[in-house]
């Protein structure tokens, strides 16, 4: 199936339902930013995340820049009360590669793809919440776009509510396999602007085995176009050498109960 087509008949159907849903607010939706929330989607939900599309670019020490599109889909289960199950994957990509004063060299394929598992922690509190997020990511993808092997990660998000409009929030993940060890970890602080529109500031540090510390800073919004369908835009841009450029994105996220 082409990804366009099949990703415009998705968005119509799910649209459609969602246009047709009650006033129910939803849980927060993991997208955008480099956390994700501490809400799971109730028993028998689902909430539906896309990224149409993500952008990545960089300069690399030899002069060469590399720009690459991709798209990413999250669907997000309620198993039980405080537990999720989610299946992500980047089904389409598009990586160009510019040497300085040579010829353009483009490259398409599919991403790996992966099964998570979610866990709200109960907290007692009102002000505190804390999720936990497994994960295990496949070979699956084109071997431009593949880590090559199953990756292993274990993630955990804390966020705590200052009042009505302000929340901060820590987020820390390791990842282990395919030949790679990699933590990061982001502070992140967050305001709601109206009560559809919600804007955040953030901070990410990434550490892997072999390869020097990257470090980044970004912001995003996000837009409530209707009670179950949010709109978000966000970027990051790196803060040394090591990090990436630019990263951005554009994304939709939908929810079914």
């Amino acid at each position: 199936m082409r990804l366009p087509v099949a990703a415009c008949l998705l968005l119509l159907a799910a649209t459609a339902h969602a246009q047709g849903s009650d006033d129910t607010q939803p849980p927060s939706f993991d997208r955008p930013g480099i956390g994700f929330s501490t809400d799971t989607v109730p028993r028998g939900a689902l909430a539906l995340e896309l990224g149409l599309p993500n952008l990545a670019r960089d300069r690399d020490t030899d002069g060469v820049l590399s720009t690459q599109y991709s798209s990413d889909i999250t669907l997000r289960m309620g198993l039980a009360e405080r537990l999720e199950l989610q299946a992500f994957a980047t089904p389409w990509n598009r990586l160009q590669l510019r040497p300085r004063g040579g010829p353009t060299h483009t490259e398409r394929g599919a991403g790996d793809a992966g099964l998570a598992l979610k866990f709200a922690l109960p907290t007692g509190s009102d002000r505190h919440s804390v999720a936990l997020l497994a994960s295990s990511t496949f070979a699956t993808g084109d071997r431009d776009f593949s880590e090559g092997g199953t990756q292993y990660a274990l993630g955990a998000s804390y966020e705590y509510t200052f009042n009505d409009r302000w929340s901060g929030a820590l987020y820390a993940n390791a990842v282990r396999g395919a030949g790679a060890d990699e933590f990061t970890w982001s502070p992140s602080l967050s305001v709601a602007l109206t009560d559809t529109v919600s804007s955040y500031v953030e901070l990410g540090f990434t550490d892997s085995d072999g390869d020097p510390t990257t470090a980044i800073a970004g912001a995003g919004v996000t837009w409530m176009l209707r009670p179950r369908v949010q709109l978000d835009a966000s970027f990051d841009v790196g803060l040394d050498n090591a990090s990436p450029d630019l990263q951005a994105g554009l994304g939709v996220s939908f929810y079914f109960d």
